[in-house]
């Protein structure tokens, strides 16, 4: 495996226990300042919209698992194609499931930081 894999590897495990412990600056901070998330039924948004949404999830409980189907870099780009399963319990404690399939574009930074730049996420 190499540096680039393990860091993207490494940044989807962080992003994944950083989702469960409610730490959304962590997950922002993985961020590149222009990231697109592309979502069913909504309009693509950015950075600011994703740190809203994830406020007003606070107090809920999520835990999942994130299985990378294929990692491909190609120089300071790479794609991820991947497989997320998460149950989020909201404070009323009616859990809900979602599984599905997302499509990463991660740019790698001059500091060789790898930061998710395109986000597309079929996670229903």
């Amino acid at each position: 495996m190499s540096d680039d894999e393990r860091s993207i590897r490494n940044l989807i495990d962080t992003w994944m226990k950083a989702s469960a412990a409610g730490d959304a600056n962590t997950v922002v901070s993985l961020m590149a300042d222009d990231v697109i998330f592309m979502v069913p039924g909504r309009e693509p948004f950015g950075k600011d919209a994703f740190r809203a949404a994830s406020e007003q999830m606070q107090g809920m409980r999520m835990s999942g698992t994130n299985d990378i189907r294929e990692i491909e870099i190609l120089g300071d780009w790479a794609y991820i194609r991947n497989h997320i399963d998460l149950t989020i319990t909201p404070p009323s404690g009616n859990a809900v499931h979602r599984s599905g399939y997302t499509l990463s574009i991660l740019r790698k930074q001059a500091d060789g930081q790898w930061l998710l730049w395109r986000d597309a996420n079929m996670v229903v």
